[in-house]
């Protein structure tokens, strides 16, 4: 593998896996506390997995276990070896529990077949194995296992990670007391690798992580990233338009790219790897975490909080901070998201008072005795101060409606005036404003957007100055009425926060930039317009006629301040965030051809709304 290669991996998994081991304390040494074990544990069908055990030296009493189960890796391996950091936070560490990492099947020192996202199997029987067969048999075997065990165990992860957390509530083993599914991956239709069945091109290189095969129990990467060969992402994904070109880096033995392909619409392949519909009846406490500027897993949290309050008679409480992907899990100091700055320490004051109080409570103290943590703890983005609420979404709101009005206006009334745009697959809408290769996305999503509010594809909407504050809660529900001359289309809405023009930079602001007058992107979502109506039955557009395109944006938690402009922008294209579309109907995206790519006039109608809940003054 490549310097470059290896650099922006290692990047990747220092945000999902790995805790930053300055967090731990400087004089904190995890070899003079703990003793550490590697054992292959057998599942129900005989496959063995590699797990790694980090028991406390002091034997005078006994501990919980803290498991992650992990498709990265649990390294490092071989005797003597240790982490410097373990465990979900220092203080957990340093309090005292068994920590446990685990390759899951098929992955790293593991025995078995990888299988992304595996299917759940209800009614298992005989050796019939899933992931949450696999993780009873691993509790079971532990609490029988290992010494100085106290029998509850507790699980969390991040990202990936915390897919197998999700996992673990389904099919509990009666050990598992305690469960923090962090960034949990929930459906990859609606998570990372699709946004309402647009791909995510951005994630393409993360596919060689999670496609390829090993042949044997392994130390080292069986799989490489591929190289661009180029700093601009931009101009090498535009010149391997269509996708189809992109078959020179994964040949047919990269499975999750040929799934991918063979996968384009939301068939049963992929609603069988969602775990979120079988999340019934949950027995272990649960906190999910989220990032409130989460570019790779914010659908999952927010959706898996919901469905266990609806289905489940358990503790269940919902965490989302001013984070991006796994920030909450180290500490920087100051707490931003690209060029927006927000409080210092958030991630410590999230481990004191949350995570560490959340484990010890139901692991240490069997859940007896009071636990003072709110139902739903959620950052204001806009006040930079944390809310806490009795439920999520809170209930004391109302509903306030906007409609995309002529010259440029956010109205309050429903015109009949329209606005047209022409949409060009050969100049597509950037996500962000910059030359650079990342390995997955992260500040766009508090990005500057006056670069796409002076493009002519992007039509943009806001308010009067704001002459008080308006705080929006929960999720935002855009109900576009639009038309094309061609028959395909994708739809991006953004809600953005314009600054006045005093405000003061922060010393994480891009040099080129002021935030004087910045528009910080708040939320935004894209609709595939294929799947409007279903996301099983895909359908063209019927050219130049007046359709309704709805969809959803994730949940937020911020206050448009007053002097503030709340501005929405609708566009067609977001590249190379998602794929482009080639605006002509095609069965299959993935096997577009050039030809397919063209220029289309999209109209987007006054009565088109967009609606939002507002905190009751």
């Amino acid at each position: 593998m490549k310097l470059h290669q290896r650099s922006l991996l290692y990047t990747f998994l220092l945000f999902v896996v790995f805790q930053v081991a300055a967090q731990s304390g400087s004089d904190y040494n995890v070899k003079d506390h703990y003793t550490k074990t590697e054992v292959d544990i057998p599942m129900r069908d005989g496959t063995k997995l590699h797990t790694t055990i980090y028991s406390p030296k002091d034997t005078s009493k006994k501990y919980p276990i803290i498991m992650q189960r992990t498709p990265y890796n649990s390294r490092p391996y071989g005797e003597g070896q240790m982490r410097s950091m373990i465990g979900p936070n220092q203080y957990l560490m340093q309090q005292g529990n068994i920590i446990v990492y685990q390759d899951v099947r098929g992955r790293w020192m593991s025995e078995g077949k990888y299988d992304n996202m595996r299917a759940y199997i209800p009614n298992k029987k005989g050796e019939q194995f899933d992931e949450a067969s696999d993780t009873y048999d691993t509790i079971d075997w532990l609490v029988k296992n290992v010494d100085n065990n106290n029998g509850n165990v507790g699980m969390w992860g991040i990202s990936y990670p915390g897919f197998y957390s999700v996992y673990s509530l389904v099919d509990s083993h009666k050990a598992l007391k305690a469960v923090s599914p962090q960034a949990g991956i929930s459906d990859f239709f609606f998570d990372d690798f699709h946004h309402n069945g647009a791909y995510l091109l951005s994630y393409w290189r993360a596919t060689a992580l999670f496609g390829y095969q090993k042949d044997a129990p392994t130390t080292e990467s069986w799989y490489e990233l591929p190289g661009l060969g180029t700093q601009d992402q931009y101009q090498f994904f535009l010149d391997h338009t269509p996708l189809s070109s992109l078959d020179e880096y994964y040949k047919e033995d990269n499975e999750f790219w040929q799934q991918l392909k063979d996968h384009p619409n939301y068939d049963e392949f992929w609603e069988s790897r969602g775990i979120i519909q079988h999340l019934d009846d949950v027995k272990p406490a649960v906190m999910i975490v989220g990032g409130l500027f989460d570019a790779e897993d914010l659908y999952g949290p927010f959706n898996e909080y919901k469905k266990i309050e609806e289905t489940s008679n358990t503790y269940n409480i919902l965490v989302y901070g001013p984070w991006s992907h796994g920030d909450w899990a180290r500490e920087g100091g100051r707490q931003s998201v690209g060029n927006v700055y927000f409080e210092d320490s958030l991630s410590t004051r999230y481990q004191q008072d949350y995570e560490t109080k959340f484990f010890n409570h139901f692991l240490k103290q069997n859940g007896k005795g009071s636990l003072d943590l709110a139902e739903a703890h959620i950052y204001d983005t806009g006040k930079r101060e944390w809310t806490d609420y009795e439920q999520w979404p809170p209930k004391n709101t109302v509903a306030k409606t906007f409609y995309l009005g002529d010259d440029q206006e956010l109205t309050t009334a429903a015109t009949d005036t329209k606005q047209e745009f022409v949409s060009d697959p050969e100049k597509p809408v950037s996500y962000n404003n910059e030359i650079k290769t990342v390995f997955t996305p992260r500040e766009y999503m508090t990005g500057d957007q006056r670069f796409a509010a002076r493009r002519p594809d992007v039509l943009v909407y806001e308010t009067e100055v704001l002459d008080e504050d308006l705080s929006v809660v929960g999720e935002i529900e855009a109900m576009l009425k639009v038309a094309t001359t061609g028959t395909a289309a994708d739809w991006v809405v953004k809600v953005i926060d314009v600054y006045p023009p005093d405000a003061e930079n922060y010393p994480e602001t891009m040099d080129h930039l002021k935030m004087s007058n910045y528009h910080m992107m708040v939320r935004s979502e894209v609709m595939r317009g294929r799947f409007r109506n279903d996301f099983s039955k895909p359908e063209p557009f019927e050219p130049n006629t007046k359709t309704d395109v709805n969809l959803t944006l994730q949940g937020v938690n911020h206050t448009f301040k007053k002097g503030h402009k709340m501005q929405i922008q609708i566009q067609s294209t977001w590249f190379p965030l998602i794929d482009l579309n080639p605006q002509t109907y095609v069965d299959n995206i993935f096997k577009a051809e050039k030809e397919d790519f063209q220029k289309q006039t999209h109209t987007v109608f006054g009565d088109s709304a967009i609606k939002f809940s507002v905190l009751k003054k």
